[in-house]
Parts: C-alpha cells; structure tokens; sequence
C-alpha cells in the first residue's frame, strides 16, 4: 500500500519521474504474489490501484543504489539495517518518522503497523496513515531535489 500511496503524492507534488519508488519485504513469504486482498481492497475504495503490485524480497545488493530505504517498522527496520554496511544505515529510514506520523496523530513510536490479516478498519487505519505521511515525505524529498540558489539556473 505504501509504495502506491508514495507514488501517487510524488505525483501530485510534480515528481513524478524525477523519484524512482519501489517495494519489498524483508521475507520471503509471498514473493510473486499480489498484493493482499485487503489491502488492495482498501486502496480501491480511495481510487488507488494496488493491481500491479507483485512481492519481492529486499536484497542486499540494492543498498548501493537507493538514496533512501523506508521501513515501515522497527522491526524491519532492524532488519535492513543488519544487511547495510555502516555508510549505508543512515539512508535506512522508518516510513512513520520521515513521514511524522507522530504530528499527524498516529502511533508514537512511528511505526507503520501491518494490517495483514485484518479487517477493513485496520487496513483503514493504515491507510490513514500512509496517505497522511506520503505528502510530506514528497515535500521533503521536493526540497532535496531543487536546485541550489547558488547554482545558476539551466
């Protein structure tokens, strides 16, 4: 859910094509599959599409080529930190913290909770929160791609 809510406030902030979004878990449990049921249930009721969603597995490998990794959990977080050397974990963040989730009135500890094997509220809730942090995570990285004031303009 979060990678199609990410896209879709990168979108809406003029990004669209300057940000490359992608998504995995840190597991192997369902790769190749769609998305949840659930999930692209509750997407669709908010007019996101979550169709062309397939699971993969974070790799190793990837880290020298992302800017930024978002976690959406500690949990995970601990996880993708553990596979990043030292100058790599910095670039390893947590969704909820880039995103404030805290200011936005969600869970303190900033954590985005998965809602595998929940019901339509708790997805709901998740949802709520993804779609309230992705516009900020697009403002902040909109910062980061404009050019400095004391370049000279192209």
């Amino acid at each position: 859910m979060a990678e199609t809510v990410l896209r879709a406030a990168l979108a809406s902030a003029g990004l669209d094509g300057q940000v490359i979004v992608d998504s995995a878990g840190t597991g192997d449990w369902h790769i190749g599959h769609q998305m949840n049921s659930g999930a692209r249930a509750a997407l669709a009721r908010r007019r996101y599409d979550g169709s062309a969603h397939r699971a993969r597995q974070f790799e190793a490998s990837w880290l020298p080529r992302r800017d930024l990794i978002l976690a959406m959990d500690s949990r995970n977080l601990a996880d993708l930190r553990r596979m990043a050397g030292p100058a790599e974990r910095d670039r390893i963040r947590l969704f909820g913290e880039v995103g404030d989730v805290a200011g936005l009135g969600g869970a303190a500890d900033r954590d985005i909770p998965d809602p595998y094997g929940g019901d339509a509220a708790e997805f709901g809730y998740v949802l709520d929160l993804l779609t309230g942090a992705a516009p900020v995570i697009a403002a902040r990285l909109a910062q980061l791609l404009e050019p400095s004031a004391s370049e000279p303009p192209v």
